[in-house]
Protein backbone atom coordinates (compact mmCIF):
# COMPACT_ATOMS: atom_id res chain seq x y z
CA UNK A 1 0.00 0.00 0.00
CA UNK A 2 1.28 3.48 -0.82
CA UNK A 3 2.66 5.27 2.26
CA UNK A 4 0.18 8.13 2.06
CA UNK A 5 -2.76 5.69 2.04
CA UNK A 6 -1.72 4.01 5.28
CA UNK A 7 -1.35 5.33 8.80
CA UNK A 8 -4.86 6.66 9.33
CA UNK A 9 -7.33 5.56 11.97
CA UNK A 10 -8.25 1.86 11.72
CA UNK A 11 -11.65 2.54 13.30
CA UNK A 12 -12.19 6.21 12.39
CA UNK A 13 -15.25 6.95 14.53
CA UNK A 14 -13.88 5.27 17.65
CA UNK A 15 -10.27 6.46 17.22
CA UNK A 16 -11.39 10.04 16.52
CA UNK A 17 -13.63 9.98 19.60
CA UNK A 18 -10.70 8.82 21.77
CA UNK A 19 -8.44 11.45 20.21
CA UNK A 20 -11.02 14.19 20.69
CA UNK A 21 -11.51 13.24 24.34
CA UNK A 22 -7.75 13.38 24.98
CA UNK A 23 -7.43 16.77 23.26
CA UNK A 24 -10.48 18.09 25.14
CA UNK A 25 -9.06 16.88 28.47
CA UNK A 26 -5.68 18.45 27.68
CA UNK A 27 -7.32 21.79 26.80
CA UNK A 28 -9.63 21.71 29.82
CA UNK A 29 -6.79 20.81 32.21
CA UNK A 30 -3.65 22.65 31.03
CA UNK A 31 -0.43 21.09 32.21
CA UNK A 32 -1.73 17.52 32.09
CA UNK A 33 -0.25 15.03 29.64
CA UNK A 34 -2.38 12.41 27.90
CA UNK A 35 -1.46 9.38 25.82
CA UNK A 36 -3.09 8.87 22.43
CA UNK A 37 -2.95 6.17 19.78
CA UNK A 38 -4.39 5.19 16.45
CA UNK A 39 -2.32 7.06 13.88
CA UNK A 40 0.97 6.11 12.26
CA UNK A 41 1.82 9.17 10.18
CA UNK A 42 4.96 9.60 8.10
CA UNK A 43 8.07 11.15 9.63
CA UNK A 44 8.68 13.67 11.02
CA UNK A 45 5.13 13.78 12.41
CA UNK A 46 4.64 12.28 15.87
CA UNK A 47 1.83 9.83 16.60
CA UNK A 48 0.16 12.44 18.84
CA UNK A 49 0.32 15.17 16.18
CA UNK A 50 -1.09 12.69 13.66
CA UNK A 51 -3.99 11.91 16.01
CA UNK A 52 -4.61 15.64 16.44
CA UNK A 53 -4.69 16.20 12.67
CA UNK A 54 -6.96 13.23 12.00
CA UNK A 55 -9.29 14.35 14.80
CA UNK A 56 -9.43 18.10 14.21
CA UNK A 57 -8.72 18.73 10.51
CA UNK A 58 -10.90 18.23 7.47
CA UNK A 59 -11.60 19.94 4.15
CA UNK A 60 -13.00 22.99 5.96
CA UNK A 61 -9.99 23.64 8.21
CA UNK A 62 -7.07 25.57 6.79
CA UNK A 63 -3.68 24.08 7.73
CA UNK A 64 -0.24 25.67 7.68
CA UNK A 65 2.82 23.43 7.59
CA UNK A 66 6.00 24.78 9.17
CA UNK A 67 9.22 24.08 7.28
CA UNK A 68 10.10 21.24 9.68
CA UNK A 69 7.00 19.30 8.63
CA UNK A 70 6.55 20.44 5.04
CA UNK A 71 7.50 17.23 3.23
CA UNK A 72 5.96 15.62 0.18
CA UNK A 73 5.08 12.46 2.14
CA UNK A 74 3.33 14.43 4.88
CA UNK A 75 1.48 16.64 2.36
CA UNK A 76 0.22 13.50 0.59
CA UNK A 77 -0.81 11.90 3.91
CA UNK A 78 -2.71 15.01 5.01
CA UNK A 79 -4.39 15.36 1.61
CA UNK A 80 -5.54 11.73 1.65
CA UNK A 81 -6.60 11.44 5.31
CA UNK A 82 -7.74 14.96 6.21
CA UNK A 83 -8.20 16.84 2.93
CA UNK A 84 -7.26 20.02 4.84
CA UNK A 85 -6.28 22.82 2.45
CA UNK A 86 -2.67 23.92 2.95
CA UNK A 87 -2.40 27.70 3.37
CA UNK A 88 -0.08 30.51 4.46
CA UNK A 89 0.41 31.18 8.18
CA UNK A 90 -1.96 34.16 8.35
CA UNK A 91 -4.86 32.15 6.90
CA UNK A 92 -4.44 29.03 9.05
CA UNK A 93 -6.97 27.56 11.45
CA UNK A 94 -4.27 25.08 12.51
CA UNK A 95 -0.49 25.28 12.18
CA UNK A 96 1.79 22.26 12.42
CA UNK A 97 5.52 22.07 12.97
CA UNK A 98 8.30 22.18 15.50
CA UNK A 99 8.62 25.37 17.57
CA UNK A 100 11.43 26.84 15.46
CA UNK A 101 9.37 26.54 12.26
CA UNK A 102 6.26 28.08 13.88
CA UNK A 103 8.04 31.16 15.21
CA UNK A 104 7.49 34.00 15.13
CA UNK A 105 4.07 32.96 16.43
CA UNK A 106 2.59 36.45 15.99
CA UNK A 107 1.99 35.71 12.29
CA UNK A 108 -0.92 33.42 13.21
CA UNK A 109 -4.47 34.67 13.71
CA UNK A 110 -5.41 35.69 17.26
CA UNK A 111 -9.11 36.37 16.65
CA UNK A 112 -10.87 39.71 16.91
CA UNK A 113 -12.69 41.35 19.84
CA UNK A 114 -15.99 40.40 18.17
CA UNK A 115 -14.86 36.87 17.26
CA UNK A 116 -12.02 35.72 19.54
CA UNK A 117 -12.73 32.12 18.48
CA UNK A 118 -11.34 32.87 15.02
CA UNK A 119 -7.80 32.27 16.21
CA UNK A 120 -5.30 29.66 15.13
CA UNK A 121 -4.36 26.55 17.07
CA UNK A 122 -0.69 25.62 16.91
CA UNK A 123 0.14 21.91 16.93
CA UNK A 124 3.74 21.90 18.10
CA UNK A 125 5.85 18.73 17.87
CA UNK A 126 8.33 19.10 20.74
CA UNK A 127 11.36 16.92 21.55
CA UNK A 128 10.24 16.38 25.16
CA UNK A 129 7.00 16.79 27.10
CA UNK A 130 7.32 16.83 30.88
CA UNK A 131 5.42 18.15 33.88
CA UNK A 132 8.23 20.48 34.87
CA UNK A 133 9.36 23.88 33.64
CA UNK A 134 7.00 26.84 33.25
CA UNK A 135 4.51 27.56 36.04
CA UNK A 136 0.89 27.51 34.83
CA UNK A 137 -2.18 28.99 36.50
CA UNK A 138 -5.71 29.74 35.34
CA UNK A 139 -8.92 28.01 34.35
CA UNK A 140 -8.82 24.23 34.70
CA UNK A 141 -5.76 24.27 36.96
CA UNK A 142 -6.09 23.67 40.68
CA UNK A 143 -3.52 25.92 42.35
CA UNK A 144 -0.82 25.53 39.67
CA UNK A 145 0.79 23.11 37.25
CA UNK A 146 4.08 22.86 35.42
CA UNK A 147 4.80 21.99 31.82
CA UNK A 148 7.93 22.01 29.68
CA UNK A 149 7.35 24.73 27.06
CA UNK A 150 9.64 25.61 24.16
CA UNK A 151 9.58 29.37 24.93
CA UNK A 152 7.63 30.35 28.06
CA UNK A 153 7.98 34.10 27.35
CA UNK A 154 6.08 33.76 24.04
CA UNK A 155 3.30 31.82 25.79
CA UNK A 156 3.15 34.48 28.52
CA UNK A 157 2.90 37.26 25.92
CA UNK A 158 0.15 35.32 24.16
CA UNK A 159 -1.84 35.08 27.42
CA UNK A 160 -1.47 38.86 27.94
CA UNK A 161 -3.73 39.37 24.88
CA UNK A 162 -6.54 37.24 26.33
CA UNK A 163 -9.34 36.81 25.21
CA UNK A 164 -7.39 37.09 21.96
CA UNK A 165 -4.44 34.84 21.17
CA UNK A 166 -3.68 31.45 19.69
CA UNK A 167 -4.06 28.13 21.49
CA UNK A 168 -1.37 25.44 21.48
CA UNK A 169 -1.40 21.65 21.45
CA UNK A 170 2.00 20.19 22.32
CA UNK A 171 2.86 16.72 21.04
CA UNK A 172 5.75 14.35 21.61
CA UNK A 173 5.67 10.71 20.56
CA UNK A 174 2.27 9.41 21.68
CA UNK A 175 1.76 12.13 24.31
CA UNK A 176 -0.26 15.32 24.09
CA UNK A 177 -0.75 18.41 26.27
CA UNK A 178 -2.32 21.81 25.64
CA UNK A 179 -1.93 25.44 26.61
CA UNK A 180 -5.02 27.50 25.80
CA UNK A 181 -4.61 31.27 25.64
CA UNK A 182 -6.46 31.56 28.99
CA UNK A 183 -3.52 29.92 30.79
CA UNK A 184 -1.13 32.27 32.56
CA UNK A 185 2.47 31.21 32.06
CA UNK A 186 5.31 32.25 34.40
Amino acid sequence: MSAHLSGGFAAPAIDAAHGFRAILQAMARPGTIHTVAGATPPAPLSVAAGVALLTLCDRTTMLYLGASHDTAALRDWITFHCAAPLVDAGDADFALGDWASLTPADRFRIGTPEYPDRAATLIVDVPALRTDGALLTGPGIRDNARLSLPDPAVFAANHARFPLGWDAILTCGDRIAAIPRSTEVR
